[in-house]
């Protein structure tokens, strides 16, 4: 690694998202990872928790001093442990991407109603949403990013060119993910037996990412109040949202599809099939693949996004956001 490469560390590097984002870091041309934490597995080497990412470092203690000095960090802890080391670190002069929630709703009221008390509300105004795709600009100029969560990622992708062209009156959500999406310690509902040749419903009385949906609609021209209902599915990692939109005003396919092509042309990351995706077109990808419909009977549209919710929904999107922070191509690394 070249003297001007920047270091990086991950923070939470023993979660899934975590160890893929050291992966990535590890084999990235132009980010020197420097050292990987764990609030769990402190003094493991992280290949041996997960030997197919083969990074040979030994995870540290989350301590900030210790890391030492650094250009940036992924800090990929859930939400409420990570506000006070971004605190931290952003105190030390390091960029971050966090990929909790911790600063992905700017309003602290909204943040306080759904996650409880915030541990550096002062860093909520400078935070940039970084959806990169929609945000490229923002987070190129950005000193903290606040990853998308997975189901908003895909969500927002799927519906940005309908809100900003206002022809959204209203939409119905309805997402699908693997269990990886719960995280690596999984509980009752994600264990193998439970899941295993099942699919049910979560969050109906109202999931924490329904809040951040809204706030990027709100901000993309459409004050709606989807109806956004998860589902686990017996996979390991992938995610389909299927996104029931009712027009403001009746379009045709031809239509459609031109506004899709027109609002994605050049993204390297988006790709518009005709037919439906399906989860596995995408695995171990940055890629949002979509297509959109008009249903003939209803006349409803609808859009299908699929992501790996691993990747594109969390760790490969974080090292995206992090080239664009950095100068560096945004599918370094990645692609």
């Amino acid at each position: 690694m070249s003297d001007s490469a920047v270091s990086v560390a991950v923070f939470g590097a023993s979660g899934y998202a975590g160890a893929l984002a050291a992966h990535l870091l590890w084999r990235h041309p132009c980010f020197d990872l420097v050292a990987v934490t764990s609030r769990t597995d402190a003094g493991r080497r992280l290949h041996e928790l997960y030997p197919r990412h083969r990074v040979p470092l030994t995870l540290q203690e989350g301590d900030v001093e210790r890391v030492g000095d650094i250009d940036a960090a992924l800090v990929a802890y859930p939400h409420g442990a990570s506000a006070p080391v971004v605190a931290a670190l952003r105190e030390r002069g390091a960029r971050v991407v966090d990929l909790s929630a911790d600063f992905r709703l700017h309003d602290l009221e909204r943040y306080e109603r759904w996650y409880g008390s915030h541990a550096a509300p002062a860093l909520l105004d400078g935070a940039v949403y970084g959806l990169t795709e929609l945000r490229r600009e923002e987070v190129a100029g950005a000193d903290l990013v606040a990853n998308p969560g997975c189901y908003p990622t895909a969500a927002l992708l799927a519906l940005a060119p309908l809100a900003r062209a206002g022809a959204m009156a209203d939409v119905i959500l309805d997402a699908k993910s693997g269990v990886s999406g719960a995280g690596r310690e999984a509980n009752q509902t994600t264990h193998f037996v439970s899941a295993d040749e099942n699919v049910s419903p979560y969050g109906v009385a109202g999931h924490r990412h329904a809040p951040e949906i809204d706030q990027e609609l709100e901000a993309l021209g459409a004050p709606v109040r989807p109806t956004f209902i998860p589902h686990l599915l017996p996979l390991d990692q992938g995610e389909l949202v299927s996104c029931y939109v009712t027009p403001r005003r009746e379009l045709d396919q031809a239509e459609l599809r031109e506004l899709y092509a027109d609002a994605y042309a050049g993204e390297t990351f988006i790709e518009l099939p005709e037919d439906p995706p399906g989860v596995r077109d995408v695995r171990d990808t940055n890629i949002c693949r979509m297509s959109v419909h008009v249903d003939g009977h209803s006349t409803r549209l609808i859009v299908f996004a699929v992501i790996d919710n691993l990747w594109k929904g969390a760790a490969s999107q974080a090292v995206q956001n992090l080239n664009l922070m950095f100068g560096r191509p945004e599918g370094e690394g990645i692609s």
